[in-house]
């Protein structure tokens, strides 16, 4: 094994090495044979990746057109490829897995099936419908989107329908259905799937990597295509991903994986670390590189963060960059009023969300940007309550994980009508343009007063003429709603200037200024359902998460109780281990009517 953490003195200076520092830089230095990236959170770990492949096509050790970056979705794909495109190695293709396995699979169908590929189902719950009436099995909605998660595990797992009939025991069917009942429901999904020349999601990567194992002929020409991988959020690859990149790689060791096992918060959708902290063990000799400097959080923070992954397998030691550095990197961590995490006690659910409430509208009041500030829950239900108590104190929000941007009705007619209006020639500034047909459509340079549906659609649309502003010099007309297409089909959502609430799942990977995580007590983190060593862990790892989305700020608060419950919750078990550091930690409220700040 080689592992470092300084780069040779002999490395002659590049202006893209430059903008690294020393682990940072052996990561972009290591360009041929394995290597494994150990990033911790807010270590920089896409700049290293993406000035690493930039490096290799500058050097000429990459040719851009061979190298394939990876990762696992849509908008961190969209990400990679506006940096590469920035450094100077926009050639290089940057895909998730579903989308590199479905290119490729479209290219090779006819070639060795014939005939043009099968459809890919965007969702399974329509044919699981028409599945459940084929094996008369009575379901409601819930139930058949259950069934569908079991799919998908059955299959990311690479187990047969024989090998996930052995292990349903301990699983358990979904719902009230029998372990009968689900299995023909399955069962009559994938014979009206194949009746139909359909495929799913989860098909794709079995279809591709077996057409790759199969045909030696698809094997050389996809081998001979791509010769260097790499690998974002390594934690997360799934049994299946991960025979798919050993296809693509065969007896290839060009790879390069990056990720932190302290981060794997998707076990239950099939990931596992097991082949990110076992990846010297199928390379021995592959170079390992830590990323333990933080540039994100405040030195308070990541010692909290820290604390909590305290002796788990595989757990970085983070350390808070000093200010100095950091200010090069992005870090804050000896940030004016830096302050330990904060731990507030209430006594129901709706005199906590009201309090988070005033205090973000206190902040904002402060001089905190709204887009800077995030409520971080566990469970889509937790959302309508602090969504009613912002917009009681006249706070915009965005909820992320529901309707996307580009899928917003006012959106949509917006896109479409700027790009009819740049099909004729404009003399005009590109602003003019752009606010001209925003205006025709109800947007106005001042927001309305107060929240609703007027002020939603005012935000959409501001979000829009905002995106001018980011626009390089020399933009026309055209090519910015070139740009807008592009972003829509990307998933690349412009910041809308709302506080946003957000589950702890789908904020991975996004940062705020100030954090508010709320809600923690036991029964919500960890959550009921998490029962064993192994759900309790990832429950922790959940909270990590949470606690490294702050950069200067965070909050953290429990209530005692449900509304309308008379019985007493008890605090999260993970905040009685932090009870030494941050104030307040584990104790319980002295009273029932005050909203007491502890600590």
């Amino acid at each position: 094994m080689t592992e470092s953490s300084a780069p040779s003195s002999s490395v002659a200076a590049d202006p893209l090495l430059d903008a690294l520092d020393d682990a940072q830089r052996v990561a972009a230095e290591a360009l041929i044979g394995p290597v494994c990236v150990l990033a911790g959170a807010g270590t920089g770990k896409t700049r290293a990746i993406t000035h690493r492949i930039a490096y290799g096509v500058a050097s000429g050790a990459y040719d851009p057109k061979r190298v394939m970056a990876l990762t696992f979705t849509a908008r961190a794909a969209a990400e990679l490829r506006g940096r590469l495109h920035t450094l100077g190695a926009g050639a290089v293709q940057a895909r998730t897995f579903h989308a590199a396995a479905l290119a490729q699979l479209g290219h090779f169908w006819p070639l060795v099936v014939g005939g043009s590929a099968p459809r890919v189902l965007e969702f399974k719950g329509r044919l699981l419908g028409q599945a459940a009436e084929r094996a008369k099995v009575r379901v409601d909605t819930a139930t058949l989107r259950d069934v569908a998660a079991e799919i998908e595990w059955r299959k990311v797992q690479l187990l047969s329908p024989a090998e996930y009939e052995q292990r349903l025991p301990s699983r358990g069917a979904p719902g009230s259905l029998s372990v009968e009942q689900h299995l023909a429901l399955m069962q009559a999904y994938e014979q009206l799937k194949d009746e139909r020349r359909s495929l799913d999601f989860e098909d794709v990567l079995l279809a591709t990597a077996g057409m790759i194992e199969s045909e030696p002929s698809v094997a050389m020409q996809v081998r001979e295509q791509y010769r260097h991988f790499v690998v974002d959020e390594y934690q997360d690859v799934s049994p299946a991903q991960q025979r798919l990149l050993e296809a693509w790689l065969g007896d290839r060791r060009d790879v390069c994986v990056v990720g932190d096992a302290s981060q794997t918060i998707y076990s239950f959708a099939g990931a596992s670390s097991e082949y990110l902290l076992g990846f010297e063990r199928r390379f021995p000799g592959a170079t390992i590189v830590r990323l333990e400097h933080n540039y994100r959080s405040t030195a308070p923070i990541v010692e909290a963060a820290n604390r909590l992954m305290r002796g788990r397998e595989g757990a970085l030691r983070l350390q808070a960059h000093a200010s100095g550095a950091g200010a090069t990197f992005g870090g804050r961590a000896n940030a004016p009023g830096a302050g330990e995490p904060e731990v507030t006690a209430f006594p129901d659910d709706l005199a906590e969300a009201r309090a988070v409430a005033r205090r973000i509208r206190d902040r904002i009041d402060a001089g905190t940007k709204p887009q800077d500030i995030a409520v971080l829950i566990r469970v889509n239900s937790q959302s309508a309550l602090y969504e009613q108590a912002l917009e009681e104190t006249g706070v915009p929000v965005r909820v992320r994980g529901a309707q996307r941007f580009f899928d917003r009705p006012e959106v949509r007619e917006a896109v479409h009508t700027l790009r009819a209006a740049s099909l004729a020639p404009a003399d005009e500034p590109l602003f003019k343009s752009v606010s001209d047909v925003l205006r025709s459509l109800g947007w106005s340079a001042q927001a309305p007063d107060g929240p609703g549906a007027v002020r939603s659609r005012w935000e959409s649309l501001n979000a829009i003429a905002r995106l001018v502003d980011d626009a390089p010099a020399g933009t026309t007309f055209r090519a910015f709603t070139d740009q807008l297409r592009a972003r829509a089909e990307s998933h690349h959502e412009p910041t809308l200037e709302a506080v946003t609430v957000a589950t702890l799942h789908s904020a991975k990977g996004l940062e705020w200024d100030e954090v508010y995580l709320v809600g923690l007590s036991e029964g919500l983190l960890p959550i009921a359902y998490a029962k064993g060593l192994a759900a309790i862990d990832e429950e922790r790892r959940l909270l990590y998460v949470g606690v490294t989305r702050a950069r200067r700020r965070l909050e953290l608060s429990w209530a005692r109780r449900a509304g309308g419950s008379r019985g007493d919750r008890e605090p999260s078990r993970f905040l009685d281990e932090l009870r030494s550091r941050i104030p307040g930690a584990g104790r319980t409220p002295g009273g029932e009517g005050a909203n007491r700040r502890e600590g």
